[in-house]
C-alpha cells in the first residue's frame, strides 16, 4: 500500500504520501478551505471502490500524533505527493516533505459546534457569524482540536474548534448546524470599579461639621437687669426655654413688690432702707418708727431733700 509501487489493495483507501504546501504548486485558493490535491492515481482506485460521497479523508502524522480530516479540491498532484492548506500542516505540526497517512472516511452530519477566537479582533467584525457561514463554505468536515483560518479584509483569524456534535469530526456539506462562540484566548472580563471609601467620605464628613457646631436659638438666655439700674451681684448661668420657664432668677422686682406684697413685707423692705410706693397708713407706721428709732447721727455732706409741708404756720387772724 506504499506510494513506491503505487500497490492498493482492501475495500478501502489507505495510502501514504508526502506532503507540502499549496504554494509549491500555486493554488492559493486552497488556503481559504480544509481540501487537499491528490494524485490521479488516487482518483482511479477510490472511483473502483464503493465509497461514500462526498469523499472525505483523515489525515495522520504518527510521529506528532496527531490526527484531522478533509476532503478533495482535485487530482492533479505529482504521484507519491500530495498538497495541503498551510494551515492544517500547522495543525498536525508537519514539515515540508513529511509523511502522512490518508484514510478515506465516513463522518456524520454536524448538528453543533462551539468556536473560541484566538483574538477578540474577529468580534470587532460588523457581522461575525454572516464572514464565518461564508467561509465555512469552503470547509467539508470539522474536527474538535483543530485550528481552522478565516480570512477576512486582508486579515487572517484563527479560530479553535472545541466541541462539535455528535461526534469527535463531523462533516458540514449541506446540513443545518448550530453555531455557538467561546470568549476569545486574549478576553479579559472588564473590572468593576473599585469606588474610593475614603475619599467618598471625607466630603460628607466635611458638609456634617459645620451643621454640628452650628449654635442653636436659646431663649431668655440673656443677662438680666435691674429696674433701679444697680448692678448684679451674680451672672445667672444661661438656661434653656423649659428650664426659664420653671425657674426664675432670684432677683427684686419693685413693681411686683409694690402691687402683690403684705404690709408685714413691706415693712421688712423698708427696714432695709429701700423705696417702697405705699398707703398713708403705710407712712404714719414709718413715722412712728421714726420717732422710737435713737437718732442717728447726721451725715456729712447730706443734700437736702425736699419736704412737702414743712413750712411756717399762719394764721389769717393775724
Amino acid at each position: 500500500m506504499f506510494f513506491d509501487g503505487y500497490g492498493y489493495h482492501g475495500t478501502s483507501f489507505e495510502q501514504i504520501y508526502r506532503c507540502y504546501p499549496a504554494s509549491f504548486i500555486e493554488k492559493p485558493q486552497i488556503e481559504s478551505g480544509d481540501k487537499i490535491i491528490m494524485p490521479p492515481s488516487a482518483l482511479d482506485r477510490l472511483a473502483s471502490l464503493h465509497i461514500d460521497y462526498p469523499m472525505l479523508f483523515e489525515l495522520r502524522n504518527d510521529a506528532a500524533e496527531r490526527v484531522s480530516h478533509c476532503g478533495v479540491l482535485e487530482f492533479i498532484a505529482e504521484e507519491g505527493m500530495i498538497y495541503m492548506p498551510y494551515w492544517m500542516m500547522e495543525n498536525m505540526l508537519l514539515q515540508e516533505g513529511d509523511i502522512v497517512k490518508v484514510k478515506n472516511v465516513t463522518l456524520p452530519k454536524g448538528t453543533y459546534v462551539k468556536l473560541q477566537p484566538h483574538t477578540k479582533d474577529f468580534l470587532d467584525i460588523s457581522n461575525p457569524k454572516a464572514i464565518l457561514e461564508t467561509t465555512l463554505r469552503n470547509f467539508s468536515c470539522l474536527t474538535t482540536g483543530d485550528s481552522i483560518m478565516v480570512a477576512y479584509n486582508n486579515k487572517k483569524y484563527y479560530i479553535d474548534i472545541i466541541e462539535t456534535k455528535p461526534d469527535n469530526a463531523i462533516s458540514i456539506i449541506e446540513t443545518d448546524c448550530e453555531v455557538d462562540f467561546a470568549p476569545p484566548l486574549d478576553y479579559k472580563e472588564p473590572e468593576k470599579p473599585i469606588a474610593p471609601i475614603s475619599a467618598g467620605k471625607a466630603p460628607v464628613a466635611a458638609e456634617e461639621t459645620p451643621a454640628e457646631t452650628e449654635p442653636k436659638f436659646n431663649p431668655f438666655s440673656g443677662t438680666g437687669r435691674r429696674l433701679d439700674g444697680k448692678p448684679l451681684k451674680y451672672e445667672p448661668p444661661p438656661v434653656s426655654s423649659s428650664g426659664s420657664k420653671d425657674k426664675k432668677p432670684d432677683v427684686p422686682n419693685v413693681n411686683s413688690q409694690s402691687s402683690t406684697a403684705s404690709s408685714s413685707q413691706s415693712d421688712a423692705r423698708q427696714s432695709q432702707g429701700k423705696l417702697v410706693f405705699g398707703s398713708n397708713a403705710n407712712r404714719t407706721k414709718e413715722t412712728g418708727k421714726a420717732k422710737e428709732s435713737k437718732p442717728e447721727p447726721p451725715k456729712e455732706k447730706e443734700e437736702a431733700k425736699f419736704q412737702p409741708f414743712t413750712g411756717k404756720k399762719y394764721s389769717l387772724r393775724g
